[in-house]
């Protein structure tokens, strides 16, 4: 690694610490502003029980105090507090409960969307204007259209309502399937075009002109040369692409009812759960500037030519 690559990486990193305080603290001050409490929905609070659980959870303090202990705890600990919804549990607890079956989810999506649209994006660039490319470019444009609680809403209706052959909850055997097709199918009809594109650019450069020249076989052209210079894109939308699918995951979760951080991110909004609130949006950020950070990295590994400022 050069000196020029290690700098960029120190200076993204320091970016990555902005940004996420940058997230903290819009957080914290945004939550805090919204009409309400976290009490009070509950039933039979009296105004004394009230403060007395205020005073407990240390929301009687000034604002600046509270936050300044927030911020000291998540710098020192990586503390993220008590939720103050599900008693007698911690925030970071809940959190990596819920990331356990999220990661595992975004994780199998992702491969899925990676290697399917990898193969569908070099079949349409080598078929090029030829119906299996146009079927392939339709599908694809409907699947990159539709919002993926939609997409969701349709599986779960055809395979688990009218057919019957797979489980609507998430949390049942098998119960993964139907949640990993509806999140893989959006990055993988976007790797597809993307590999597409970036692959006919490669096929119509002087070097692939050049190999089938000196008479190069076909195959070692599409594999050794044209297959490896078309994915630096993909490469590069991967990490990003990890992030968006375990982030986007909280309305998919919901829908079929996966126990994972997106359904424990839409209860605690519900719930006015200020703690859970702020300490699952705090982890999904470091999440997204993490797999950017790495993207970028891959970037430089897939090819070396690339200069990082």
């Amino acid at each position: 690694m050069n000196t020029k690559t290690l700098m960029y990486i120190v200076k993204r990193l320091i970016l990555a610490v902005v940004t996420v305080w940058v997230v903290i603290t819009v957080t914290f001050f945004v939550m805090h502003a919204v009409p309400g409490g976290p009490f009070v929905g509950e039933k039979a609070v009296t105004e004394t029980i009230r403060k007395a659980m205020e005073a407990k959870y240390g929301l009687d303090k000034p604002l600046y105090v509270q936050y300044f202990t927030y911020l000291g705890d998540i710098v020192t600990k990586f503390d993220f507090g008590p939720s103050l919804k599900s008693r007698g549990r911690m925030v970071i607890d809940i959190i990596m409960d819920g990331m356990k079956t999220s990661v595992k989810l975004g994780l199998i999506a992702a491969f899925i969307a990676l290697i399917v649209g990898i193969i569908l994006g070099s079949v349409a660039a080598l078929r090029r204007n030829h119906v299996i490319d146009r079927v392939i470019m339709v599908i694809t444009t409907a699947f990159v259209s539709m919002p993926s609680f939609i997409m969701g809403s349709l599986l779960l209706a055809l395979f688990a309502v009218k057919l019957g052959v797979l489980p609507a909850n998430g949390a049942a055997k098998g119960g993964l399937i139907l949640p990993v097709i509806t999140l893989s199918l959006y990055p993988m009809a976007y790797i597809t075009r993307l590999t597409r594109s970036s692959m006919l650019d490669v096929l119509g450069q002087d070097y692939i002109r050049t190999a089938k020249a000196k008479g190069v076989s076909k195959w070692r052209i599409i594999f050794g040369h044209a297959l490896k210079n078309s994915l630096i894109p993909v490469i590069t939308y991967f990490g990003p692409m990890l992030a968006y699918i375990v982030t986007g995951s909280l309305v998919v979760e919901q829908i079929f009812a996966v126990p994972g951080i997106g359904r424990a991110f839409v209860n605690s909004i519900t719930g006015r759960d200020y703690p859970l609130v702020m300490g699952t949006t705090i982890v999904l950020a470091i999440l997204i500037v993490v797999m950017n950070l790495v993207g970028d990295i891959l970037y430089k590994v897939a090819d070396p030519r690339i200069t990082l400022e």
